[in-house]
């Protein structure tokens, strides 16, 4: 089991994680390497690099064993087993992680590592739980890859809120106690800012300019076709944003509207059948307004379902429904809720002074009741 950041000492616990997932960089991943330790060499503070081997079918990972052994840094190499896309390798090197702080880029050498340490520092001091670079003077191609990115994140920051001008920036800064409340799946991430907006405020994600480069080593695994994957994706996100915890509304706010169509149809041809004699039975409408009404009613039952799988989702599972950042309680460290409600509001000499720890939260529901005094 992977030791916890917060065990040990202060000084002896990661300050900083570096994750980078790599896919066929056999040629890039040396390089890569020495360009970190040049920046990090002279790190006061404890770090670690995690390179994880998305299933390359090159040479990266034998290139990758011996230019860690010979470079002297903390390097942690994860090799999985087949390529499951940069989405899951970067979950496992976020998994993987043990830093306080934890830094993701490309292994292409488009990201320059040497633009870490102000972006850290950035985020300190900024109060932040995530920083994206913003790539400067991309060294890209127009079609193939920076009118696709123009598209998507003006799609992204459009439907999810999040103002960030490049969402496919990999070079991020994220605290480990925020991002490791996001799981990532799929492709999701593209959308990282957006998922981690679901767990703290969008006023502490921001963006900073970064360096890019041009490729050196290989071709670029992305094209225009992602735009099309995107716009799917963003489906999903936005639907996972906002009606993830109550998916009755979705279905059943599509219902109502689409009932209520369908009503106004059935009604005016009702009208027409009972107050003028009209003849309806071969009128479109008929067709239309009745299978309308019948789609609202199961799109309704459909979200009822929904509810319950969500209800049934929530309680199995243990993530809660929302996530804390700090506790403050008046209560000594060795007190309990239980002996102030056995004191039943006395009068104490001495008065426990504040401190800040973690409550630990009951399973069920309780009440405290103040006992019957006699007479």
């Amino acid at each position: 089991m992977n030791a916890s950041p917060q065990d040990g000492t202060e000084s002896d616990a990661i300050h900083l994680s570096i994750v980078i997932p790599l896919y066929n960089e056999e040629e890039s991943v040396g390089p890569l390497i020495a360009a970190l330790k040049q920046t990090f060499a002279e790190e006061p503070s404890r770090f670690e690099i995690i390179l994880v081997d998305d299933g390359s079918v090159d040479q990266t990972y034998p290139n990758a064993t011996a230019a860690a052994d010979a470079s002297g840094l903390p390097i942690h190499i994860v090799s999985l087993y087949r390529n499951f896309g940069q989405t899951a390798a970067m979950q496992a090197g976020i998994d993987a992680a043990q830093g306080r702080l934890i830094a993701t880029l490309d292994g292409d050498l488009q990201n320059d590592p040497a633009d870490i340490p102000k972006m850290v520092a950035h985020l300190e001091a900024n109060q932040l739980d995530l920083l994206v670079g913003r790539r400067k003077k991309r060294q890209d191609g127009l079609f193939l890859r920076l009118v696709p990115s123009w598209i998507a994140n003006r799609l992204i920051a459009k439907v999810t809120g999040v103002r960030i001008r490049d969402y496919g920036c990999s070079l991020k800064i994220y605290r480990a106690e925020v991002i490791k409340q996001v799981k990532l799946m799929g492709e999701m991430h593209r959308f990282i800012p957006a998922w981690v907006a679901a767990v703290t405020h969008p006023s502490r994600i921001s963006e900073i300019e970064v360096r890019h480069q041009a490729r050196q080593y290989g071709n670029s695994k992305y094209g225009i076709s992602r735009t099309i994957r995107v716009v799917l994706d963003l489906l999903s996100v936005l639907f996972f944003m906002k009606y993830r915890a109550r998916p009755g509304h979705f279905f059943g706010s599509v219902g109502i509207f689409i009932g209520a169509i369908g009503m106004a149809m059935l009604g005016s041809l009702g009208v027409a059948k009972f107050a003028f004699g009209q003849d309806i039975g071969t009128r479109p409408m008929l067709l239309i307004g009745a299978i309308a009404t019948l789609s609202s009613l199961q799109l309704i039952c459909f979200g009822v379902m929904a509810e319950m799988l969500s209800r049934i989702y929530h309680q199995s599972s243990s993530q809660p429904g929302y996530f804390t950042r700090h506790h403050h309680s008046t209560l000594a460290a060795n007190d309990t809720l239980g002996d102030v409600a056995s004191s039943h509001g006395e009068a104490t000499d001495s008065v426990a002074a504040p401190c800040d720890y973690l409550l630990p939260l009951p399973q069920t529901p309780s009440v405290i009741a103040p006992e019957r005094r006699a007479g």
